[in-house]
């Protein structure tokens, strides 16, 4: 190891980084046509048919030279607030303002102002989950992280008895998850929600809930969201903080904008971890995406989202059913296949196995391991639950998924006829 290298610490490349850097040695670029990406974490982001116009340009002047405030323009706030007010909050006495809105440059950095911001708790957080949580979990040491076991035979579902139970018993502070899950699909919605939300308002545990698939909801009605927003008694007193953005519900994860939605105490906080962590997010941009928030605009993407994803969705569960792939939870939201393939011959029975054999055909998934969240690497000495499961993405284009699942089902073939 080099001078260099004995003072900075190594960063492991896990999840969709580990499988992207694996990938890219067997040749794949993004664009690269003989490439099937079931691995992407994003979703396409062409147009769709009756999605709203794609933006195309952004428009600079003097005044978007400057440096914008750390919690993003005002104007972008408001129109936030207002767009989760007119979708979850009509009648209600208590309603989001722009001070209940911080701006970000992404989702991670959001998540990385609201960690920043906790206090010494137990933070809980749901397994399987996102696999970047990971390193957000480990890197702050001022709160505790403790698993919760979600399990198959459940629907990977945290009954709301046992969430009462843990929160007690555990003493939880605070609980992090994504909803619609990553990678599972599951949705946590009506009753449930507020069972949730409930319980945050009687123990005082936060919710820090990731909803960047709010839009990718299937089988609700169409143009349906969800977001525990619905749920809040007191915007200001009740402990839920909600992150979004413009990556996954509206298709532009290269703008790299998010937001975070809470209490007006709590944003105070996470603005002022942005001055030093990150500075704030890019003016230009901020401008230029103000009309995306208008509500019918947002409605009319969404359903545009759920008209194209549904059908994906239906491709995918009936060719891994055809495959003899199991789905125990058909996903509910998000656009992700949370796939067992424990019932295939010889190598491909694992998610590694799968994995690896899968980039042999030019077709990238991800081993369901990397979502068996361990930060700092406590459980190392376990073997993972989720090893015979992968991820399998259907936020590519149609044609997409569909060359990627004919690859698979002529690689399983040939694996049943060796084995036979």
């Amino acid at each position: 190891m080099s001078r260099v290298g004995l003072i900075f610490r190594p960063v492991p490349r896990t999840g969709v980084i580990y499988v992207m850097t694996e990938a890219a040695a067997l040749g794949f670029a993004y664009g690269n046509p003989e490439w099937a990406n079931l691995g992407q974490g994003a979703p396409e982001t062409g147009a769709l048919p009756g999605s709203i116009p794609r933006m195309r340009s952004i428009e600079l002047d003097d005044h978007t030279h400057e440096y914008a405030p750390v919690a993003g323009l005002w104007e972008l706030r408001e129109a936030v607030a207002d767009l989760y007010n007119q979708r979850y909050r009509r009648g209600m006495p208590s309603r989001y303002s722009a001070e209940n809105v911080a701006i970000a440059a992404g989702g991670r950095v959001s998540l990385t102002r609201v960690a920043t911001s906790l206090g010494a708790v137990h933070l809980g957080h749901l397994l399987p989950d996102y696999t970047a949580y990971e390193e957000l979990l480990e890197v702050f040491r001022a709160f505790v992280p403790l698993p919760l076991l979600l399990h198959e035979e459940d629907g990977f579902r945290l009954d709301p008895a046992r969430l009462r139970e843990t929160i007690i018993g555990v003493g939880l502070g605070a609980i992090l998850l994504s909803n619609p899950s990553n990678p599972t699909g599951h949705l946590i919605a009506g009753d449930e929600l507020a069972t949730w939300v409930g319980c945050a308002r009687e123990f005082g545990c936060a919710l820090i809930v990731d909803e960047f698939y709010s839009h990718y909801v299937y089988g609700r009605g169409e143009g349906a969201t969800v977001s525990t927003a619905a749920f809040v008694e007191d915007v200001n007193d009740d402990p839920v903080v909600i992150v979004d953005g413009l990556t996954k519900n509206w298709r532009y994860p290269g703008l790299r904008l998010s937001w975070t939605v809470g209490p007006r105490e709590v944003i105070d906080r996470v603005a002022s971890a942005g001055s030093f962590l990150d500075g704030g997010p890019p003016h230009a941009l901020q401008r230029a995406v103000l009309p995306l928030l208008d509500p019918a605009q947002a409605s009319a993407e969404a359903v545009a989202i759920q008209r194209a994803f549904a059908a994906k969705r239906e491709l995918m569960l009936g060719r891994l059913a055809a495959m003899g792939i199991g789905v125990p939870c058909p996903p509910e939201g998000a656009f992700y296949c949370f796939a067992d393939v424990s019932g295939l011959p010889g190598s491909l029975s694992t998610g590694m196995g799968f994995f690896r054999a899968a980039l042999g055909e030019r077709v990238i998934c991800v081993p369901g391991e990397f979502f068996d969240v361990d930060p700092g690497k406590r459980r190392s000495h376990i073997p993972s639950r989720l090893r015979a499961f992968v991820r399998l993405s259907f936020g590519p284009s149609f044609a997409e998924v569909e060359a990627g699942l004919d690859r698979l089902a002529a690689l399983v073939d040939r694996h049943r006829r060796g084995a036979t």
